[in-house]
């Protein structure tokens, strides 16, 4: 195996060339062992048939002249020595016997269209056509001799014989033999120029693609996108390799967002509790409190840490779903399971002013999901409501069941979505143009729309006349276990692992 190594040139473009020569030779090859080999008895066979039928077909007209006379026969003869190119002979059969010391054929030929010696074999093939009462074909080497007996009427008066050199065969062989050669030096020059043109070509695609990698690596996904629009896999691999550009691209902005958003989310929060334990620390140190001016430090204490809360908890959640964390499926009453959440947001709601209604189903509501990860898109719905819902304003939650499905929405009388950012809203780190004394990270809905996908279910955004948004949460619907309503503890439900 390392010998073949060293035998075959370095590099893509040398295999390539290696395989289209290989290919090219064994195809030669094959064509060679499959058309030379029997194409020399085949048409030596075809040929000695041929000499044979045209010997079978003119016996009778040779024989009736033979039995009139020499002149007769020599013009018969010679019609079959045009038709067949062959020495044609006639011997008497009182004239052919077998030497008794030597064994050989002795035979006086009357008739021979050629000059000379007659040959040995046209002796033996006369002699045992005669002995043989039928016709005899008989071949050495290329030379062919086929003997046929005459008769005069019932007695055995003679014998034809035609002798021929089958030299065509050999020449139409050799003929191509030569133009395969010619075919195959024309074939291998083809297959060279041929892989040397696909395996440049091929070789500047790969090394622009590969240039333009190394561009993303040293510059980052801002780099120029590689193209090429060929309709083959090293154009499919250029656009794939765009398309991972567009989303590195994508991920450098989300996470620069998010960096940049996080350090503000966190800086503000961060620098306020700072300054309210140091104003709380000077008021306890110099015994001068101010318990309502204490109370509202406090009170502000309390949103910044529940800024930091939700934030800690958004990149818990986001870290969870890109590890993939296995989720539970089991029968969810989600009337229930939003009841409970919605008592969570109780408190905050008196803060804002804003009533929390519930609809609930006529009938329980049953889907199938993590009970958690249910609570948990409730939880981001609500706390978006709150966030964008105007001071006042009542926020519904309601559950739905229909066709196959059930699920639960939230709604708010807030500034509403524009039409543009309606799909951009479920991104990671987007942030609506909409004012919110409480801004958020631009992960929520994200999370939520991931859970949702996760446990076969959605989130969406309802078409909806303004002012205010409608979320839809949906499910698999599920039939309660046991077939009843179980008993189950809706807050221990909803609790976070």
């Amino acid at each position: 195996m390392s010998r073949l190594r060293l035998l075959i040139p370095g590099g893509l473009r040398g295999r390539l060339l290696v395989a289209f020569l290989v290919t090219s030779a064994v195809t030669l090859g094959v064509v060679s062992a499959v058309l030379l080999g029997p194409l020399r008895e085949q048409l030596r066979e075809q040929s000695t048939t041929n000499l044979e039928e045209a010997v079978r077909s003119a016996r009778l007209d040779v024989e009736t002249a033979w039995n009139r006379g020499l002149t007769d026969a020599g013009t018969e003869v010679r019609l079959l020595r045009e038709r067949t190119d062959a020495r044609v002979l006639v011997t008497n059969a009182s004239l052919t016997r077998t030497d008794a010391f030597t064994g050989d054929a002795v035979s006086g030929f009357e008739i021979d269209t050629e000059i000379g010696e007659p040959p040995s074999e046209a002796r033996l093939v006369a002699l045992r056509a005669m002995r043989l009462n039928d016709t005899v074909v008989q071949t050495t080497g290329d030379d062919v001799s086929i003997a046929a007996p005459l008769y005069d009427r019932t007695k055995l008066s003679g014998a034809l014989v035609a002798q021929r050199r089958l030299t065509e065969v050999t020449t139409a062989v050799d003929q191509v033999e030569q133009a395969l050669l010619a075919a195959a030096g024309l074939g291998m020059l083809v297959a060279t120029l041929l892989g040397i043109a696909l395996s440049s070509t091929l070789l500047r695609r790969l090394a622009r693609l590969r240039a333009a990698a190394l561009r993303i690596t040293a510059e980052g996904p801002d780099a120029p996108s590689p193209k090429d629009m060929g309709r083959d896999e090293v154009g499919d691999l250029a656009r794939t390799l765009a398309r991972m550009q567009d989303a590195l691209r994508r991920q450098e902005a989300a996470r620069r967002s998010f960096v940049s958003t996080a350090s503000h989310e966190l800086r503000t929060p961060l620098t306020m509790l700072q300054g309210t334990m140091e104003l709380l620390e000077e008021d306890l140190r110099d015994g001068r409190v101010d318990i309502e001016d204490a109370q509202l430090q406090v009170t502000n204490a309390r949103r910044e840490l529940r800024r930091l809360s939700a934030l800690a908890g958004e990149l818990l959640d986001l870290s969870r779903l890109d590890a993939a964390v296995q989720l539970r499926s089991e029968p969810v009453e989600l009337g229930e399971l939003a009841r409970a959440v919605a008592a969570e947001f109780d408190l905050r709601a008196r803060e804002r002013e804003v009533d929390l209604r519930m609809l609930p189903p006529a009938e329980g509501c049953w889907g199938r999901g993590d009970p958690d990860a249910v609570a948990r898109v409730v939880r981001i719905l609500l706390d978006n409501a709150l966030r964008y819902g105007p001071v006042g304003e009542p926020i519904t939650v309601s559950t739905i069941s229909a066709n196959g499905t059930a699920g639960v929405s939230v709604a708010d009388h807030g500034p509403g979505i524009p039409v543009e950012e309606r799909e951009h809203v479920f991104e990671r780190f987007h942030r609506g143009r909409a004012a919110s004394t409480e801004s958020g990270f631009g992960l929520g809905l994200a999370i939520g729309r991931e859970l949702a996908e996760r446990m076969g279910g959605s989130l969406r955004l309802a078409e909806r006349e303004p002012p205010g948004a409608c979320f839809v949460f949906m499910l698999p619907a599920a039939e309660p276990e046991g077939g009843g309503a179980p008993r189950r503890d809706p807050v221990a439900a909803t609790r976070r692992s």
